[in-house]
């Protein structure tokens, strides 16, 4: 009895010792792959009728204001205010009647002097694979600029490539690495189902009827 918990006791350990190295090499290899293709320097953007501001909550769990939702808004608004883009899809999370994400997104860039019939709403974007999926086939574009932090752009931008898309990154700025440290503990865990993801050919939670960019 002793020796087969033993023995089981080695298979879950290998397990586990199997599962940490492929996160490991999961997260290099997502970040070595799209490293050419995100910056935070407007100047090296390219030129592209589209960008897709992937959402996040405006306010954290305590209630107060959330920085990588703010930085976002920021990032998007001085890219489309550089010319580089003329349109913005706003994806995010619309689970429940109190929980907005795009229309959030909408009402903060509007402040920041973003024409309304310039944004583009997608209420169906629940994961960054949504989101990335959804602007190819709901809104029909192959060339996007993804808006959001650095380590998110990263997967967003390897998802994109990997589903037939041209894409480029721009960074918004990222918060302070104490505040933000249980979303890049997440974030390895992430980037580790991309290939879940791919491997299992997983589609958006929602397809729709096609929606054209003017």
């Amino acid at each position: 009895m002793r020796k087969i918990i033993k023995n089981i006791f080695k298979f879950f350990l290998l397990l586990l010792v199997a599962g940490i190295i492929f996160i490991a090499w999961a997260n290099y290899n997502i970040k070595k792959e799209s490293e050419s293709f995100i910056s935070y320097d407007i100047a090296d953007v390219p030129q592209a009728k589209v960008a897709l501001l992937l959402g996040t909550g405006k306010t954290l769990n305590n209630g107060m204001p959330n920085a990588y939702f703010y930085n976002r808004i920021q990032a998007a608004s001085e890219l489309y205010k550089s010319g580089k883009i003329k349109y913005i899809i706003v994806s995010g999370d619309n689970s429940s009647k109190d929980y907005n994400e795009p229309e959030d997104m909408q009402i903060a860039l509007i402040q920041n002097g973003i024409p309304r019939d310039k944004i583009i709403m997608d209420h169906a974007g629940f994961r960054t694979l949504d989101s990335v999926i959804r602007a190819r086939d709901i809104f029909g574009q192959t060339k996007l600029i993804i808006i959001s932090q650095k380590f998110h752009n990263e997967r967003a931008v390897f998802l994109a490539k990997k589903n037939h898309m041209e894409a480029f990154g721009f960074n918004a700025a990222d918060v302070n690495k104490y505040a933000g440290i249980k979303t890049n503990i997440r974030e390895y865990f992430a980037k580790a189902k991309v290939y879940w993801d791919l491997l299992f050919g997983v589609k958006p939670k929602f397809g729709g009827e096609k929606i054209m960019v003017p």
